[in-house]
């Protein structure tokens, strides 16, 4: 029975086995996780179009939820950039910001994804994850990171009204632009980013130099965005400079934690969401994996990906059950978790009891955090997103990922998230068709009297003019059939002395229906020319499906050999042996 539950129930596990030492670990990371998040949280939620109270409730009940469900130890679950910034463009699509129209689609948007994690998890379909490949989720997050750095500017620089694309590129623009800014909202935004910038790259060595907090130094170097809040909230609050200077902020935030409430479902709603929904699941799916692997790995933790789905989906449900935006696993939130000692996932039920503590009694505190202040802790969050580097890496090593990677970037640039990141994954599945509708195929040669066959264009190996060896490193189906047929025929059209064609299937795993008729009708077309087919090396599985074919039946005997050293050894045999000496490559 305990067995059983902890398959559906993770938390159980590490529960029955817990130990009094490792309590100290989740503590302090619990601690220093929730004062990274509360102003993480409010500013995620800013850039969602939400009222600040909605990350700090998306900060509650999540973490408690995947805590429960997760597999992950150390993920941190809560709002992050770029979901922020999806959910934003989704729910602008239906109404706008700023009426309870929007805030009660936002939490449908929290149910839809959790129900879609849920279908993932209960359908085994962890492999998801694997359609977005690394260059389109780099070009998509580099693409988000300049659009959320430009919908920042507004807060920022304290405009008025919505800064756009447009007022750049009208007459006088940036004339314009100017005139709008309020230099003390820039100037307090101008402060808190070099604050933060020293105290993300200063701080963890100052904090090492006192021998007591050395140990936590890389998870305390992480409060600095509190600390910064902390102090341009003072010193808006002293001066009075939202009301003498028009510096813009936070205002009131109700006390209390959230109840639990039903969303206001309707067809029309969900119809609109939809594909926004998807895609937020899609992406962060993706990005929850990938940090939690990364994690698991360095204490060779079993991360289990379809159990993660469950986690999110409850995560999320949780989320829209009680007034949060959507969630998923942070990055900088879960190395900071990790970094600070978490054992568990009490560590994320610890934070998110204080964010539950904060918000009952300490809301009047976060009335004068000025909105330029939340704004730079989102600038300085998302600078490390735009990986030029990495790009020119990827385009360097592989033209098709740069391709990839750099379509993806201008089309959620220009095109929108949505249509930009449709366009990546079709572009990325395109290239992977067309990778495997050209398999590799190596026209092999005996290195000496070995048995060991080698391709004729890399080494010096003996052939035959009669035998024409070919090895396919690629499974076969429909996409790349035709081209294995063209390949043979053509090689023998252009080699008269061929009688014999040896398929090698060391790296064939699998074989379809389509592939399967190119073979007979490959056979048929060699019979014409007098020409027999042979293969070696045949897995079990494939073996299994070429006995299906017409030809295996009517000619069983002599045309499979179990390795390649037996077939030229045999089919060698009719012929004399010749000798090629290209230039050596690897």
């Amino acid at each position: 029975m305990n067995i059983s539950l902890s398959r559906i129930i993770p938390a159980f596990e590490w529960l029955r086995t817990y130990e009094r030492k490792t309590f100290s670990g989740d503590l302090t990371a619990g601690i220093i996780t929730a004062i990274l998040l509360i102003p993480q949280a409010m500013a995620y939620s800013a850039l969602a179009g939400l009222p600040p109270e909605i990350g700090l409730y998306a900060s509650i009940a999540p973490p408690i939820m995947y805590a429960m469900f997760g597999s992950s130890r150390t993920l941190a679950v809560g709002p992050v950039a770029v979901a922020s910034l999806m959910v934003a463009h989704a729910l602008s699509s239906i109404t706008a910001q700023g009426t309870e129209e929007y805030l009660a689609a936002a939490l449908v948007l929290s149910v839809m994804i959790g129900v879609l994690f849920l279908i993932i998890g209960a359908l085994k379909l962890g492999f998801l994850t694997e359609f977005l490949s690394h260059p389109v989720m780099a070009g998509f997050t580099s693409a988000a990171a300049i659009l959320i750095a430009f919908s920042q500017l507004t807060p920022f620089a304290g405009f008025e009204t919505k800064l756009l694309f447009s007022d750049f590129v009208q007459e006088d623009g940036l004339k314009n632009i100017w005139q709008r800014i309020n230099g003390t909202s820039l100037a307090i935004g101008a402060v808190s980013i070099s604050l933060l910038y020293l105290a993300k790259k200063y701080l963890a060595g100052l904090i090492s130099k006192i021998p007591a907090l050395a140990p936590l130094a890389p998870g305390l170097s992480k409060t600095g965005p509190l600390m910064v809040l902390v102090l341009m909230t003072s010193v808006v609050m002293s001066y009075g400079l939202d009301q003498a200077a028009g510096v813009k902020v936070i205002g009131v935030i109700p006390e209390g934690i959230p109840s639990l409430s039903m969303p206001g479902f309707s067809f029309d709603i969900i119809e609109q969401l939809a594909p926004s929904a998807l895609l937020i699941t899609l992406i962060s799916y993706v990005e929850s994996v990938a940090i939690a692997k990364v994690l698991a790995s360095k204490r060779r933790q079993k991360l289990e990906v379809n159990q993660e789905a469950w986690g999110l989906g409850f995560a999320n449900l949780g989320a829209g059950f009680t007034g949060g935006s959507p969630v998923c696993g942070g990055f900088s939130r879960s190395v900071v978790n990790f970094s600070a000692g978490a054992n568990t996932q009490l560590a994320a039920i610890i934070t998110a009891s204080l964010i539950g503590l904060t918000l009952a009694f300490f809301t009047p505190l976060f009335y004068y955090v000025p909105k330029t202040v939340l704004a730079a802790i989102i600038l300085v969050a998302i600078l490390e997103l735009v990986n030029i580097k990495g790009f020119i890496k990827n385009l360097s090593y592989d033209k098709a990922d740069g391709i990839a990677e750099g379509a993806t970037f201008i089309a959620v640039l220009f095109g929108g998230i949505e249509t930009g990141l449709t366009i990546g994954i079709l572009i990325s599945l395109s290239l992977h068709f067309w990778r495997s509708s050209r398999p590799h195929i190596a026209i092999v040669g005996q290195v000496g009297d070995t048995e060991h066959f080698r391709n004729i264009k890399r080494h010096k190996v003996k052939t035959y003019p009669h035998l024409l060896a070919l090895r396919i490193d690629e499974s076969l189906f429909f996409a790349n059939a035709s081209y294995l047929e063209n390949f043979i025929l053509n090689q023998v059209a252009a080699n008269k002395e061929v009688t014999d064609v040896l398929i090698i299937c060391s790296a064939i795993n699998s074989i379809d229906g389509s592939a399967l008729h190119s073979l007979e009708m490959l056979h048929e077309e060699l019979a014409e020319q007098n020409v027999e087919i042979h293969f070696a090396e045949v897995k079990g599985p494939v073996m299994d499906r070429l006995k299906e074919t017409h030809f295996f039946k009517e000619h069983q005997n002599g045309q499979v050999y179990l390795s390649t050293y037996e077939a030229f050894k045999e089919l060698g045999a009719k012929g004399n042996p010749l000798f090629n000496d290209p230039e050596w490559s690897i």
